[in-house]
């Protein structure tokens, strides 16, 4: 397996809708982990051209925005997540006033009370007005699920962005994702879908830093593996970003990867850890940097 240095964007045009944009900033969920500062670094190694575009572990979507593919699948086994990303593509306005009325109520009494009972709420009857909501309130973006599905992560302290620069978002992000398809699904059954041609984007639970998130603790590295191989057979081009380095350099995670499965592999510097952040709370970070690890199987 090669090891090259991410940043190469001197290749013939994506098949996209509009160019992928480098510092694509307009961040739509607050959600730790989100590829949104570096997914064009991410996106400037997929295969130019290439057929459709799949996304099996969605979350916030960051990598699918900046792409803004003509025609694509995403999938995620959250639901209130894959149907508030359907709500976007199809009817942006009621996503948009999914958050103002929940921002109102936050900003007229006690923030953190108001949360409470959203996420009381949503834990209640699971929906994606109030998850939506949620994410952009919590603590770091930190969606922390237990192994029973409650979301449990506690207020944050900032104040979430107002209805005006939200809908402003919705907008943007609503022309970018036009052309997807959002299911609900595991990753398996999405990635069967892809043929000769066709790119796959996978940004799995990390084991070595994310079993509390997400409702991460089931997955099962290896059968992602499994089915990246299938994709492989078959023609599909698979990019992985899975952990790298951690302590700023000084532990590298052991990751049992195949052999011959990748082709390429790079790292990407992601800053200061924000789980960290949560875990240590407020604590220097100075020598948590991640970096996380880029295969390719092209």
């Amino acid at each position: 397996m090669t090891a090259i240095q991410l940043g190469i964007l001197d290749t013939p045009p994506l098949r996209t809708k509009h160019q992928p944009v480098p510092a694509f900033k307009l961040q739509l969920l607050k959600w730790i982990g989100n590829k949104q500062r570096f997914a064009h670094e991410i996106v400037s190694y997929f295969p130019r051209p290439f057929g459709r575009y799949f996304e099996p572990f969605l979350g916030s979507g960051a990598v699918l925005a900046t792409l803004a593919p003509e025609e694509a699948v995403a999938s995620d086994v959250i639901e209130p997540l894959i149907h508030m990303w359907s709500a976007l593509a199809s009817d942006p306005s009621t996503v948009k006033a999914w958050y103002a009325e929940r921002w109102e109520r936050a900003s007229r009494g006690d923030k953190v009370a108001v949360y409470e009972e959203i996420k009381s709420q949503y834990n209640a009857d699971p929906n994606p007005a109030d998850f939506l909501f949620l994410t952009r309130a919590c603590y770091g973006g930190v969606i922390r699920f237990r192994k029973d599905g409650y979301l449990s992560t506690p207020c944050g302290a900032h104040n979430p962005v107002s209805p005006t620069s939200f809908a402003k978002r919705v907008d943007v992000w609503h022309e970018r994702v036009r052309g997807t398809q959002f299911v609900i699904a595991d990753f398996e059954r999405t990635m069967e879908l892809a043929g000769p041609g066709d790119v796959v984007y996978c940004d799995p639970p990390y084991s070595h830093s994310q079993a509390i998130l997400y409702g991460a603790q089931a997955f099962d590295l290896r059968r992602l593996f499994r089915a990246i191989a299938r994709c492989k057979e078959r023609g599909a081009y698979v990019v992985l970003s899975i952990d790298g380095s951690k302590r700023s350099g000084g532990l590298l995670c052991d990751i049992p990867i195949p052999d011959g499965l990748f082709e390429e592999e790079a790292f990407v510097n992601c800053g200061r850890s924000m789980l960290r952040r949560f875990q240590m709370r407020g604590e220097s970070l100075e020598a948590e940097v991640v970096r996380d690890r880029l295969l390719l199987t092209f």
